[in-house]
């Protein structure tokens, strides 16, 4: 059976389950079978739905931060550029370059990738140390200006939690920026009341390993003693929908400024914000998936 409104279209006859929806576009509930799309222009990747009776119930939800929970991309590249500033270095990251260096995860490891395509002359012996002592002002000037509130957190997030929080899941947080950018941040947009929020905060400190690699992942569902399928990714990058499938868990991802162009090819969906997006909306995508 197929049920066909606007521009959505569902099979319930054990096939693949596939929506595309304009911003314009209103949807309501189709026969009680199956619910319409949260508010807002989202695409739900038809090859990674079918409906099934066997999927774990969701249980925890695991949160990536930067471009996840805030846009706070801009702030690491303005505090890049006034810490190469500080250190005298001819270096400037425009948007355009940010942009595309933030398929390298890790600072230190953005700095080094810089480095080798546009200023080999300083690859030489004690980089690795310049690099850290480079990358440790950069993050003191960050977290200052996060911790004073200039990042709020991204539209839906904060609803998003309160209702996750209400219905009993379990929350986490998968990231490889470090401790100090996450705490700083927690501060700054949500005055220390996130400290509350989180059950494990897994930062580059405990999984050194960058993503697209799932180790933070891994770290997170062990501390949780969790299978990955009881869990739901919120990533907002190829490389964190990476990270995230490769260990097991499945993922949503709300594209940020910076990754709008990101292949998002293996989430459940693809959000432009979570403003509007339920947690019964994402209850549905987690056990309808394969």
């Amino acid at each position: 059976m197929a049920l066909a409104c606007s521009d959505v279209s569902v099979r319930t006859d054990g096939g693949a389950l596939g929506l595309t929806r304009k911003a314009t576009s209103t949807i309501g509930r189709m026969a009680g079978a199956v619910a319409g799309p949260p508010a807002g222009a989202w695409r739900l990747r038809p090859e990674r739905i079918t409906v099934s009776r066997m999927t774990q119930e969701l249980s925890a939800m695991i949160f990536d931060v930067d471009g996840t929970l805030a846009e706070t991309e801009d702030a690491h590249r303005l505090a890049f550029n006034q810490a190469f500033a500080e250190h005298d270095l001819p270096w400037s990251w425009d948007l355009a370059l940010y942009k595309d260096l933030l398929a390298v995860s890790g600072g230190k490891e953005r700095i080094r990738a810089y480095v080798q395509r546009f200023d080999p002359a300083r690859l030489e012996p004690g980089l690795d140390e310049s690099i850290a002592a480079l990358h440790k002002r950069k993050t003191a000037i960050y977290t200052e200006r996060v911790a004073a509130g200039a990042v709020p957190l991204r539209p839906g997030v904060s609803r998003l939690i309160a209702e996750a929080r209400e219905a009993g899941l379990r929350l986490a947080v998968a990231t490889t920026t470090s401790r100090a950018n996450v705490l700083a941040l927690i501060d700054g947009a949500t005055g220390g009341e996130a400290h509350d929020w989180f059950e494990v905060l897994a930062c580059a400190e405990d999984a050194p390993l960058k993503k697209p690699d799932p180790q933070v992942y891994r770290y997170v569902l062990d501390r949780m003693g969790l299978p990955a399928e009881a869990c739901l990714a919120v990533e907002d990058s190829s490389n964190g929908v990476r990270a995230a499938s490769a260990a097991g868990v499945p993922v949503v991802v709300t594209l940020s400024a910076y990754t709008e162009a990101d292949d998002a090819a293996s989430a459940l969906a693809v959000f432009p914000d979570l403003d509007g997006v339920g947690l019964s909306d994402l209850r549905r995508l987690h056990a309808g998936r394969r």
